[in-house]
């Protein structure tokens, strides 16, 4: 997919540093419990950490315990690409930015109770938080 930010792996890696571009642009996972918006609850928008595209919306997000941030569905469905992620002998979703394919997460239909149904289960560290003021 071609998307509208682009830039090559050393500028990512300049921009980014070490820990996001893991994550961000090699999809790794960060270590469930320790992300900083995980416990996050005021208002306002989560987004690409690497591009900065509006992704997610406070009210949207849940405790699914499961050591990640959770939110039931994106600011609006083309803010996201979901693609078939066979990596570790399972077949999973996997969450990337519609703007600039960086990693998210996984999104799991298994997002009890709430409107979609739906578990976007993201890095912390690939988001960037603002609070409405």
């Amino acid at each position: 997919m071609a998307y509208r930010v682009n830039k090559t792996d050393e500028e990512w890696r300049a921009e980014l540093g070490e820990e996001r571009y893991a994550v961000l642009r090699e999809a790794a996972t960060e270590r469930p419990w320790t992300g900083e918006l995980l416990d996050e609850e005021r208002a306002g928008v989560y987004a690409c950490a690497a591009c900065g595209a509006e992704l997610f919306k406070s009210g949207t997000k849940f405790d699914s315990g499961c050591g990640w941030p959770s939110f039931y569905e994106s600011v609006r469905p083309e803010a996201v690409e979901l693609i078939e992620d066979t990596s570790l002998g399972m077949v999973r979703t996997e969450v990337r930015c519609a703007a600039c394919g960086s990693h998210l997460g996984h999104v799991f239909p298994d997002g009890f109770g709430t409107p979609t149904g739906d578990r976007y289960c993201m890095n912390s560290i690939a988001l960037d938080f603002t609070a409405e003021s």
